[in-house]
């Protein structure tokens, strides 16, 4: 089973988010997310167990337990497939952003740079 581990301290590594979920059983793997640009850990992992119940054992017993100093969220995590989209991902909520209000009121933007400039001034 695969485990949603949320709000991690930011310096935590996948050996101490492993080492906190073996009590419970096998874990098979054990990763903190981390921003592919900065680097930084995003403060959120998952552990994947072996045994359903053992994982289901370890959610309840760390979700809301804390762990250095922060109050960990766990739970099951969902395949991407079975997420529900967000509000701002859902295709009936999207517009072009021709559509909106405000671009179709403001007036183009004059021409700058040099080629504006002679624009105004020869017409």
């Amino acid at each position: 089973m695969n485990i949603y581990v949320g709000n991690l301290p930011y310096s935590v590594r996948d050996e101490e988010l492993r080492a906190a979920f073996e009590p419970f059983g096998q874990v098979l793997s054990a990763e903190v997310i981390f921003d592919k640009r900065t680097r930084r850990s995003r403060g959120y992992g998952f552990v994947e167990m072996a045994d359903d119940g053992q994982a289901r054992r370890a959610i309840e017993s760390l979700n809301g337990q804390e762990f250095h100093g922060r109050e960990l969220r766990v739970d099951a995590s969902q395949p991407r497939s079975e997420k529900p989209m967000g509000a701002e991902r859902s295709e009936g909520n999207r517009q072009p952003r021709s559509a909106s209000p405000r671009a179709s009121a403001k007036a183009p933007a004059p021409a700058g740079g040099i080629k504006g400039f002679f624009k105004k001034i020869f017409g």
